[in-house]
């Protein structure tokens, strides 16, 4: 940071908090990388500053707000930084914070917003894009929970049930003569509202008590799903020290850690140690742990949601090597405001800022940029014979991922120098889940694989199920892990005078089994994520 051939001197001081010195405080002129730690009177030194330099000087310790800024130039001694701490005892009778504009001095709308400015980036306005910002008020998710159509007008019948001696009340399979719009929670007439609010309605459910909060009667903040203020409240999330992740039947906010401040002072948490006002850092908000609470989950002893868990477990997590969620799903992208300028937003370095355009199931970029496809294919006289080489080479996680309702296909295909379709001579199809009939979207039997993770109902015998809230068995876990690669092969007949052959790969994302989007009429298009096409020459 010096300026080469002219004199550097010390900018010099001390950070004090209400007990005295602070040692090992980070002290940084703000919005930069120039910084330095104090010692253990509390003393800092930063050296190097070029001559006649006036500069913000911010400190952190953990258990306290920010300090600062607080003006100084170099040459100067004794520049007094003074922490305050906060509240060490979460308060659940918090009540939380809207991101939209509603006259409270915090809404996030109000600073970190510009609706006449898309092209800005700004954290608001991309969360109110991102599904995370939705969760709450999803059709898709409120169909599941209250077992009805995308409209919500149409609903199954309620849940069957059947008493058996040995093992009390037991679900029984839908009625076929009855219309069917897939299952829901809300049907099967349970004692509690579950725990689906616990990750879709956050501010909601955190405060109240567990297994308590109906999605369908949300308001206020609850409705902003993972709203920005709960993710801003959260200081660590609780994980099993034998597993890594989240405990059993403590999804969500059950798992996350919250400081929410009492009345005489608010209190954001964020990933950045010099931002002015009431704040502090916490390490996890640039940590996948951050990511664990709702997306690591198990019911009934089976692993459903497991995104994080799968990350764990993977080369991404190493530390050194690999990257975190937020490098994947909250990416820079060149922005260097995250406030707007007339708020007081101050220029930064861009990699410091992430996106909240959390990219996931719907983003077609992302999952393109996923998987790999490599094919092979030879004229052995009376047959082409094909090697499909599928690679998940950039998610940190299983593809397909979390909700077991999402699911991979790959769909291989040959046809001749008219356009005929080649025979399949091989036993390599995709499932029946694959979609059953004559549709082009009916791929069941056709030469390929599906990729998913399969459950059973264990008393229903429904395969596979995303009702999950009741007892299933994992029948099949056919996904690709981080850096995984799937080999399949395939035979085509190659009839008498066929010609050149043209051999075709296509990989599709689903995010239903198609029998479930059909019964709940989401009409959510495939994505294709890849295709190639190899030429097979006459011999």
């Amino acid at each position: 940071m010096a300026t080469p051939g002219r004199p550097s001197v010390a900018l010099t001081g001390a950070v004090v908090g209400d007990l005295g010195p602070v040692a090992d405080a980070q002290v940084r002129i703000r919005t930069t990388t120039f910084q330095t730690r104090t010692d253990a009177q509390g003393r800092f030194a930063l050296a190097g500053v070029p001559p006649d330099r006036r500069v913000e000087l911010t400190a952190f310790s953990p258990g306290h707000y920010i300090a600062g800024p607080v003006a100084a130039a170099t040459g100067d001694r004794d520049v007094i930084i003074r922490l305050a701490r906060f509240t060490s005892e979460d308060h659940p009778d918090y009540r939380w914070v809207s991101a939209r504009r509603s006259g409270d001095e915090f809404n996030c709308e109000n600073c970190h917003a510009d609706g006449l400015r898309p092209e800005l980036l700004l954290p608001f306005d991309e969360w109110t894009r991102d599904a995370h910002g939705t969760s709450a008020v999803n059709p898709r998710f409120l169909s599941v929970y209250n077992g009805t159509d995308l409209g919500g007008t149409r609903r199954s019948p309620n849940t069957r049930y059947v008493w058996v001696k040995d093992y009390g009340r037991m679900t029984l399979p839908p009625d076929p003569a009855k219309p069917d719009f897939g299952p829901g929670y809300a049907l099967d007439g349970l004692d509690t509202p579950g725990n689906c609010a616990e990750c879709h309605a956050p501010a909601a459910a955190g405060g109240a008590p567990s297994y308590s909060i109906n999605p369908n009667a949300v308001s206020g903040a609850g409705r902003e799903g993972v709203t920005c203020d709960v993710c801003h409240k959260l200081i660590a999330v609780k994980l099993a020290p034998t597993s890594g992740v989240p405990v059993e039947n403590m999804p969500g906010v059950l798992s996350m850690v919250f400081r929410r401040p009492g009345p005489e002072r608010q209190l954001f948490i964020g990933p950045l140690d010099d931002v002015k006002g009431d704040d502090t850092f916490a390490p996890i908000q640039r940590s996948s742990d951050a990511c664990a609470a709702c997306h690591s989950a198990q019911f009934w002893g089976v692993s459903i949601y497991d995104s994080y868990g799968e990350w764990r477990r993977s080369p991404y997590a190493d530390p050194v090597k690999g990257k975190t969620c937020q490098e994947c799903h909250m990416p820079r992208r060149g922005v260097t405001r995250f406030v707007r300028a007339d708020k007081g937003g101050l220029e930064r370095n861009p990699a410091t800022i992430f996106s909240h355009l959390m990219p996931g199931a719907a983003d077609a970029e992302l999952l393109r940029n996923t998987v790999t496809l490599d094919v092979r294919a030879q004229n052995s006289g009376t047959r082409i014979e094909v090697d499909v080489r599928l690679t998940n080479a950039n998610a940190g996680h299983h593809v397909p991922t979390d909700h077991p309702s999402r699911n991979m296909l790959l769909a291989v295909s040959a046809v001749d120098a008219q356009g005929r379709p080649l025979t399949s001579a091989g036993s390599q199809v995709i499932p029946e889940w694959g979609g059953v009939g004559s549709a082009p979207d009916d791929y069941a039997g056709r030469p390929g694989k599906g990729y998913a993770k399969i459950l059973k109902d264990r008393w229903t015998g429904v395969v596979p199920t995303i009702a999950y809230w009741r007892p299933t068995i994992l029948q099949a876990d056919t996904r690709l892990a981080a850096l995984a690669t799937d080999v399949t092969h395939y035979s085509f007949l190659l009839p008498p005078g066929a010609g050149d052959v043209a051999v075709k790969a296509t990989v599709i994302f689903r995010r239903a089994f198609k029998s479930l989007s059909d019964a709940k009429q989401w009409n959510t298009p495939d994505i294709e994520m890849a295709s190639k096409k190899v030429m097979v020459r006459r011999v």
